[in-house]
C-alpha cells in the first residue's frame, strides 16, 4: 500500500477538538486575543493537515464525517474485503459509536461496546495529545528543505539545494516552475540515457556522457556539507537492451570499499518487476574501485566503475548503493501497525519529537498490558534505534525484522512483550534519509557524535532521545541498547560494545555478542566485534549510554556486502537476510535472559578462553613470553584490542552549519577586544628586587649615555661638577644621610674624563655593586619610579626640593650609528608597591 496524495475539494469539517481546546485555554489566560486562524504555528500547521484531504493519505483511518459522509463507505475504502469477521464487527462498533452522537442523552465516544453490541461500562484508553496514526490521525507527508524543488509524481522529487545551510521546510519543497530535465531526446533512434534522482533518498548531482555508452557519475555531497559522498540512488531510462553500458562514479571519498573484494551494485527493472516479479537483484561486470589521478593538491577521490547490460529496450530502471528504505515506506509500515486492531493494542505509538524540517520522529512503546502495578515496574527496558546515519538502510531492514516478529503472535514475542519494555526509536534522521544523504542531518553534521549535544534546537532528534532514555533509567532498568548501522569496509554483521571495567560483571558485555553469534553462525562474526571505547567516539550513542549505566550498550554494524561465514559465504545479503537478523536478536534476548543461567555461564567461561588465547597471542607478537596464571585477568582489555575502523568522527564534529558563521563573529571580536594579558602578581618582595633591577640598569644606560655625547661634543668639565640626577641613589633620596654622602663620581674623575681620560668599567661595575648591597641591606622604603607611566595623582608627589630641574631637552643624546633621540629624564616620584 503506497499512499497517494488525493485531489483537493471543499467539504465542511468538524472542529478540531485540540484546536478547540488551545483555542480556548490561551483564551481564559489572556495570552491569545485573536482569530481560532492565527493559533499557534504547530496547532495551526495540525489543524491545516487534518482539514486538507489533499494532504490525507489514502491509508489513513479517519473519523472526519465531512471527508466520507457515510462511515461505512469509508471503511471500504481504507480496508480490504478480505478482513475477518471480528474487525468486521469492531468496525460496526466504530459505526454505532459515531450515531451515538445524534442522541441527546448521551454524546461520548469512550464507551466501549462488546462482541454483541452491548455498551461497556469501561473507557477507552485517553489518547495521547501526540499520538498518531489513530483513528482520527492522517499520515504526514514528508518536508523537504525548501531550497529542493520537488516534482508531483509518484515519487517526491529534490535537487542539490543553493544554500549554505538549512533555514525551512515545506511539504512539495521549492515554490514555482520545476526545471526540465537538462537533456532531451531529439527522436526515437536518440540513444541517449535520461538520468533522474529527484525523489525520496535519490542521489545524483550530474552525468556526463563521455562516450556513446559511457557516462561519468558526480554523486552530491550531503546537504550544506562538501563530503560524505558514499549513497547512490538513482533512475536511468530510454535504456537499449543490445549494448553495454559503462557507469563511472568519480567523487567517492572513502579510501577502502567492498567493491574491491566482489560487492556489486544494486539495480531493478520495473518492466521485471511488473512481467516476473523480480525486484532489486546485484548487477554489473568489471567492477573496479581505484584512487582518480588527479592532483590538484586537494582531497583525493576515488573512483567506482562498472559495465552494464539492460534486460529490456526502453525500460525504466534504478541503481542504489544497497536496498533503499524511504521515509514513506516506514510511515506505510507504522500505518499499518496502528490499523491493527491487534497490534495497537500492546503497540502505542508516539512522536518523540520533529525533526528539523518538521518531519515526524517516531516512538513505538511495545509492551503486554501489566495485570499489576508491582508487575509492570518490575518490568526491565530494551531501547533500539536505527538510520542515525540516512544512508545505511540496512539498519532498516534489521529494525523491520525485529518489529515484524515482536509484533507477532509467536509464542516468544508474547513472552518477550510480557517480560520487556521495548522502546524503538526506528528512524532518527528522517531529514536526511529523505533527501539522500549518506550519514547527516540537515544540521550538516553527523549526529551519531553528538549524543552529549545541549543544543535541543540544532539537534533534536539526538536530544529528546537521549533525554527519553534518561527518564527511563529513573523509572527501570535498562537492560540492552542497540543503534543499528551499516558498514563500508567490512564483511558480516558485528557488534561494537564497551569494556566494563567493572569486576564484578567482567566480560559480561560480551556475552549477548557471543550468542547472537551461535544463533546466527551464517551472519554474525563474533570475532569482529570490537569493544574498545575510543576518544574520538565518545559522543556516539554507545558509549553516551554507556556511562549513563547501560551495561550491555552496542553499536551493529550490518555490511553492505555479504558473509564470509558458514552457508552464507561469499553471497550478497538480501532484505530477507537481513530481517531475519532481527528474529535472532529477540531470540537472544531470550537466551540472554532465561533463568535457566547455564547458557550464560557456558558462554563466560568460552569468552575467558578466547581471551587467554588473544593476550597469549599478543604476547607472541611482541616477541615477549609471559605465564598469565593467575593474573591475566588483571590485563586491561583495551590495551589488547584494535581501534575500530569506523568513519572518522572529526569529519563532522563541530557546531550545527548554521551556527559556524555566528562562532566566527563571536570569536573575531574577541581578537578585537582582546586584552593583553595580565602579568602574574608578585610579592613585594619580588616587586623591590625587580624594581631595584631596572632602577640600576636604567642609570647605568643613562650615564653611558650622557658621558659619550659629552666626550663627543667637548663639553665644559664645569658642566658636569654638579652631580646628576640619576646617580642619586633612589631609595634613599629622602634621607639626611644620602645627602651628606659623597658623589660617586668626584671632580676629579670627572675633570679627568673631560681631560680625555675614558671612565673605567670596572669603577663603573664596582660602583653599581657596591650601591645594589647597600640598597638590599637597607630595610624596604617607598621606591621611586623611573617611569612616567606609573604616575600616581597629586597628592603623592614628592616635595619641591625632590623634583629635577633639567630642562625636558637639556641632554639631545645621540649615539654612534643612530637617528638622533631626545632623552626625557626619569621623573622621580614615590610609588607603593
Amino acid at each position: 500500500m503506497f499512499p497517494a496524495l488525493e485531489t483537493e475539494v471543499k467539504q465542511e469539517t468538524l472542529p478540531d477538538p485540540y484546536e478547540d481546546f488551545m483555542y480556548h485555554h490561551l483564551q481564559y489566560y489572556g495570552y491569545f486575543k485573536g482569530h481560532r486562524g492565527s493559533l499557534p504555528t504547530s496547532a495551526t500547521h495540525q489543524h491545516v493537515w487534518k482539514n486538507n484531504p489533499r494532504y490525507l493519505l489514502s491509508g489513513s483511518f479517519g473519523e472526519r464525517q465531512g471527508m466520507i459522509p457515510d462511515p461505512l463507505q469509508k471503511e471500504k475504502l481504507l480496508w480490504p474485503t478480505c478482513i475477518s469477521s471480528p474487525v468486521h464487527r469492531r468496525i460496526e462498533a466504530v459505526s454505532r459509536d459515531s450515531l451515538m452522537l445524534s442522541s441527546p442523552l448521551l454524546r461520548s465516544r469512550q464507551l466501549l461496546h462488546d462482541e454483541f453490541g452491548e455498551v461497556n461500562p469501561c473507557l477507552r484508553e485517553p489518547r495521547d495529545l501526540f499520538t498518531f496514526f489513530s483513528s482520527s490521525g492522517p499520515l504526514q507527508a514528508p518536508r523537504w528543505p525548501i531550497e529542493c524543488e520537488v516534482i508531483k509524481e509518484n515519487l517526491h522529487h529534490i535537487v542539490p539545494t543553493e544554500g549554505s545551510y538549512f533555514t525551512s521546510s515545506r511539504v512539495g519543497g521549492k515554490r514555482g516552475i520545476i526545471k526540465e530535465l537538462a537533456v532531451t531526446l531529439r527522436g526515437p533512434e536518440d540513444k541517449t540515457l535520461l538520468f533522474e534522482s529527484r525523489f525520496e533518498s535519490g542521489n545524483l548531482q550530474k552525468a556526463v556522457r563521455v562516450d556513446t555508452y559511457e557516462y561519468e557519475l558526480t554523486l552530491r555531497t550531503d546537504l550544506y556539507t562538501n563530503k560524505h559522498t558514499q549513497w547512490f540512488y538513482f533512475r536511468v531510462q530510454n535504456t537499449r537492451k543490445d549494448a553495454t553500458y559503462r557507469f563511472t562514479i568519480v567523487n567517492l571519498l572513502k579510501p577502502k570499499s567492498l567493491y574491491t573484494v566482489g560487492m556489486k551494485p544494486l539495480m531493478y527493472s520495473q518492466l521485471d518487476a511488473k512481467t516476473h516479479n523480480i525486484g532489486w537483484r546485484r548487477e554489473g561486470n568489471e567492477i573496479r574501485y581505484y584512487k582518480n589521478n588527479r592532483d590538484d593538491g586537494q582531497q583525493a577521490f576515488y573512483c567506482l566503475t562498472w559495465t552494464i547490460q539492460f534486460p529490456h529496450d526502453q525500460d525504466t530502471c534504478f541503481f542504489a548503493h544497497f536496498y533503499p528504505y524511504t521515509y514513506t515506506d516506514l510511515q506505510c509500515y507504522l500505518l499499518s501497525v496502528a490499523n491493527n486492531p491487534v497490534q495497537s493494542q500492546f503497540c502505542k505509538l508516539r512522536t518523540l519529537c520533529r525533526s528539523l524540517a518538521g518531519n515526524t520522529v517516531y516512538l513505538l512503546t511495545i509492551t503486554n498490558p501489566s495485570r499489576t502495578p508491582q508487575e509492570a515496574a518490575a518490568k526491565k527496558a530494551v531501547v533500539l534505534s536505527a538510520r542515525v546515519h540516512p544512508g545505511e538502510s540496512n539498519g532498516s531492514w534489521i529494525m523491520k525484522g525485529f518489529l515484524d516478529f515482536i509484533l507477532s503472535n509467536s509464542p516468544d514475542a508474547q513472552l518477550l512483550r510480557d517480560i520487556f519494555v521495548f522502546k524503538v526509536v526506528p528512524m532518527l534522521n528522517p531529514d536526511g534519509v529523505i533527501v539522500g544523504n549518506y550519514r547527516c542531518s540537515l544540521a550538516g553534521r553527523d549526529l551519531n557524535r553528538h549524543y552529549k549535544t545541549i543544543l535541543k534546537e540544532s539537534f533534536p532528534c539526538i536530544w529528546y532521545t537521549r533525554n527519553m532514555i534518561k527518564r527511563l533509567l529513573e523509572e527501570r532498568e535498562v537492560l540492552l541498547y542497540c543503534d543499528f548501522h551499516g558498514h563500508s569496509r567490512k564483511n558480516n554483521i558485528f557488534l561494537y560494545g564497551c569494556n566494563n571495567n567493572d569486576r564484578k560483571y567482567w566480560l559480561h558485555e560480551r556475552v549477548f555478542p557471543l550468542m547472537l553469534s551461535k544463533n546466527a553462525p551464517d551472519k554474525f562474526s563474533f570475532h569482529s566485534c570490537n569493544f574498545k571505547v575510543q576518544k574520538c567516539k565518545e559522543g556516539t550513542g554507545r558509549v553516551v549510554m554507556w556511562r549513563m549505566g547501560i551495561l550491555n550498550s552496542y553499536t551493529m554494524e550490518s555490511t553492505f556486502g555479504g558473509s564470509t561465514l558458514g552457508n552464507k559465504r561469499d553471497t550478497h545479503f538480501t532484505t530477507e537476510d537481513l530481517k531475519s537478523l532481527g528474529y535472532h536478536v529477540c531470540d537472544t534476548l531470550l537466551d540472554f535472559c532465561d533463568p535457566d543461567r547455564t547458557k550464560f555461564m557456558q558462554c563466560l567461561t568460552e569468552l575467558k578462553e578466547l581471551l587467554q588465547q588473544e593476550i597469549h597471542k599478543k604476547f607472541n607478537e611482541l616477541g615477549q613470553d609471559m605465564d598469565l596464571e593467575g593474573s591475566w585477568s588483571d590485563i586491561c582489555l583495551s590495551d589488547i584490542e584494535s581501534s575500530t575502523s569506523g568513519s572518522d568522527s572529526s569529519l563532522s564534529d563541530g557546531l550545527p552549519v548554521h551556527l559556524l558563521n555566528v562562532a566566527d563573529e563571536l570569536n573575531q571580536k574577541k581578537k578585537m577586544y582582546k586584552k593583553k594579558k595580565k602579568k602574574p602578581l608578585q610579592t613585594r618582595k619580588q616587586r623591590n628586587e625587580q624594581y631595584q633591577k631596572n632602577n640600576l640598569m636604567q642609570e647605568l644606560k643613562l650615564t653611558e649615555d650622557a658621558l659619550s655625547f659629552q666626550e663627543r661634543a667637548g663639553f665644559a668639565s664645569s658642566t658636569l661638577q654638579k652631580q646628576p640626577t640619576f646617580f642619586r641613589n633612589s631609595e634613599n633620596a629622602s634621607s639626611s644621610a644620602m645627602r651628606n654622602e659623597k658623589p660617586r663620581l668626584n671632580e676629579s674623575q670627572l675633570h679627568g674624563r673631560d681631560k680625555g681620560t675614558s671612565l673605567d668599567p670596572s669603577k663603573m661595575t664596582s660602583i653599581l655593586t657596591k650601591s645594589k648591597e647597600r640598597m638590599q641591606t637597607e630595610k624596604p622604603r617607598p621606591t621611586v619610579s623611573c617611569s612616567p607611566k606609573r604616575r600616581t595623582n597629586s597628592s603623592q608627589e614628592p616635595a619641591a626640593d625632590m623634583k629635577s630641574h633639567w630642562s625636558r631637552n637639556r641632554y639631545p643624546a645621540t649615539k654612534r650609528g643612530r637617528a638622533a633621540m631626545t632623552v626625557y629624564p626619569s621623573l622621580h616620584i614615590y610609588t607603593y608597591p
